[in-house]
């Protein structure tokens, strides 16, 4: 929502917002739902809400683009949580809890989640819901008392699981090493890609196509948090994820790539991770370790999962995988020399060719596999 500082209606570059609509112009019933979800009746224009919240004009339009509203010029559209909203905004920045910036970042990092997960739920959830129960019906006449019905219970189930990501990621947190280590953080890096995505999308049909998106989609999140990674991003053909610990990070690779072979509908699949310092910003990962697990990924067999050097490194470290073959087999012999148990690896490793990769130099990618006698669970 942009506005001058004069309230004059126009944009902050001076033009009038022709998709600004005034409220007599919207749907009656478009209406009625905005009033039930908002829980109040429009009140206010953009240049009134901020002048009742005690913000400047221009702090309530950065807060309002942060939030991915769109600019309704001075329709009167706004209601007594728009003044609140912001009045919690400006006074976390009076209070010096948040800056200016972080209470923009604030904004941002909700408006995009939540934008997502309103759009998932109108399209894929209430569309299935608001069939017309009897003929004659329209789906307009039972979209209402359903909204009325979820809108709670949906509020109240969003609080929980956000409330129960909070406390994950304030956990991570606190155990991390150092100040430093709270943003830059040493961490697993993993990208999984659908084979010949694009050739499907030339055959398939929107719906088909829909689907198998998906089920990949709900696959991967799925096997990630079961397995004790954060599912970062979905890009329809590709998933990112991270884990803190090499061992989660090659187990839920493998578990992927068993998965989809399993199920005849699915492509093949590769998969690329990469460990080392990675840089976290609302909620996603960036720097030189996520890059190379996507390069690893672009260059990974099908079926199959290539890891960076120092991925290798660290599940030798821990003792997940051997150096090599030869030493697992030492391992073992000094065991039972001992009558002791042979070292349980859970995976396996073999050095690939050297190559040079683009923007990154020449990296040794290592073949990641599961030891037939180490399966997992």
């Amino acid at each position: 929502m942009t506005v001058d500082d004069t309230g004059s209606g126009t944009g902050a570059d001076g033009r009038v917002d022709p998709h600004a609509a005034e409220p007599g112009e919207d749907n009656p019933l478009a209406l009625r739902l905005e009033g039930l979800i908002l829980g109040a009746e429009r009140r206010y224009t953009p240049f009134q809400a901020a002048r009742s919240a005690g913000v400047s004009m221009e702090l309530a339009s950065r807060f309002w683009r942060a939030m991915g509203f769109a600019d309704i010029g001075q329709a009167k559209a706004l209601t007594e949580a728009d003044v609140l909203a912001l009045r919690r905004l400006a006074g976390l920045v009076e209070a010096g809890l948040l800056s200016e910036a972080m209470a923009v970042q604030v904004a941002r990092s909700t408006g995009q989640t939540t934008a997502r997960l309103a759009e998932w739920q109108i399209d894929s959830f209430l569309e299935g819901l608001t069939e017309p129960p009897e003929p004659g019906m329209t789906r307009t006449e039972v979209t209402y008392p359903i909204i009325e019905l979820l809108l709670p219970e949906l509020e109240e189930f969003l609080v929980y699981v956000w409330r129960r990501q909070l406390a994950a990621s304030a956990g991570r947190v606190i155990q991390a090493a150092d100040d430093e280590e709270m943003v830059d953080r040493r961490l697993a890096v993993g990208f999984a890609d659908l084979v010949g995505f694009t050739r499907l999308t030339r055959r398939m049909e929107e719906e088909e196509l829909g689907e198998l998106v998906e089920a990949f989609e709900t696959t991967a999140a799925d096997l990630v948090a079961a397995r004790g990674g954060r599912l970062i991003k979905t890009l329809g053909d590709e998933v990112l994820y991270a884990a803190d610990d090499a061992g989660v990070a090659a187990e839920i690779a493998l578990r992927l790539i068993e998965t989809m072979a399993g199920d005849e509908t699915m492509p093949e699949l590769r998969v690329g991770i990469a460990f080392g310092t990675v840089t976290t910003r609302m909620g996603d990962v960036f720097g030189t370790t996520v890059n190379l697990a996507s390069r690893l990924t672009s260059i990974a067999p099908r079926d199959a999962v290539l890891v960076d050097s120092a991925f290798a490194e660290e599940l030798i470290r821990t003792g997940e995988a051997p150096a090599s073959e030869a030493e697992a087999a030492e391992a073992a012999a000094a065991a039972e020399k001992e009558g002791e148990e042979p070292p349980a690896y859970r995976f396996a490793l073999q050095p690939m060719w050297q190559r040079p990769v683009r923007g990154l130099g020449v990296v040794e990618p290592w073949l990641l596999t599961r030891r037939a006698s180490g399966g997992g669970e």
